[in-house]
């Protein structure tokens, strides 16, 4: 089974790729789109495009493209914006998000839980800049460092999950010593010549609810298919993603953050 097949049924139940409410990314997008809301807007790593939708539906000027390496999650976001009649307002390109270029800037950029596949927040800002209009600002999504993670945490990332992170996302299985604190994060993102001007920190309801929303909704999907390898491999990623989050110390030390962030003239 491929990655972005197990990314799919994870999300089933839990259609935004990060650990936000849906109050949290009502908010979060209407203070992006504040003053922009008749403009342009882009997802780099819409997936579905639960963003984008969700967007449009509430703004009915505003115009939307998406970038994703998933076709099925393309098309599966083409179908929700024909049924919610807005499919005349969205652009869906099948395409890396690093070579994504464009010859009309956006006024708002989305890049919630992909700025890894990008190389970082700096990275991934330095990426999108080009693309961005004069006064626009950008939603980007990152996790961050809660503590100093244990060394049970250390020695879990072995071989015992290495074989495994092709079948996940959203750096469940990243090493927390990898990640910078929440402090780093946001010093990554002023060094990088970006401001916060409204921030939203993930809470722990938020981050269980997803955690427990991604792992059962394998587990549930993977209990009405026949025996075979997608259903073992839907089971064995729902198992290392529970085993990890309860038992070696990332559910106290992953932490996600939620910025929006214009460009510092300075």
């Amino acid at each position: 089974m491929e990655r972005q097949d197990i990314s799919r049924i994870a999300h089933r139940d839990h259609p935004i790729a990060a650990p936000l409410s849906d109050e949290a990314v009502r908010d979060l997008l209407e203070r992006l789109l504040r003053g922009r809301s008749d403009g342009r807007l882009l997802d780099l790593g819409c997936g579905e495009a639960p963003w984008l939708l969700r967007a449009l539906a509430a703004h009915p000027t505003l115009r939307a493209v998406g970038v994703d390496l998933d076709p099925a999650a393309l098309r599966t976001a083409l179908h929700t914006a024909q049924r919610l009649g807005v499919a005349g307002r969205i652009g869906l390109h099948h395409r890396d998000a690093r070579e994504f270029t464009t010859a009309e800037p956006f006024d708002a950029v989305l890049c919630v839980g992909a700025t890894q596949a990008l190389g970082g927040p700096g990275p991934a800002l330095a990426a999108i800049g080009p693309l961005l209009a004069p006064g626009g600002a950008v939603l980007l999504g990152d996790p961050y460092r809660a503590g100093e993670p244990s060394q049970q945490t250390r020695e879990s990332f072995g071989a015992e999950f290495t074989d495994l992170t092709d079948l996940t996302d959203l750096a469940d299985l990243t090493d927390l010593a990898d990640l910078a604190d929440l402090a780093g994060t946001v010093a990554a993102v002023r060094a990088a010549g970006w401001l916060p001007v409204a921030a939203h920190t993930s809470t722990r309801a938020e981050l269980d609810a997803y955690a427990w929303a991604r792992t059962g909704s394998l587990a549930d999907w993977a209990l009405d298919q026949p025996p075979g390898p997608d259903r073992e491999a839907a089971l064995r990623a729902a198992d290392a993603h529970r085993e990890q989050w309860l038992t070696t110390g990332h559910r106290d030390g992953f932490g996600f953050v939620a910025l929006v962030l214009r460009r510092n003239p300075a």
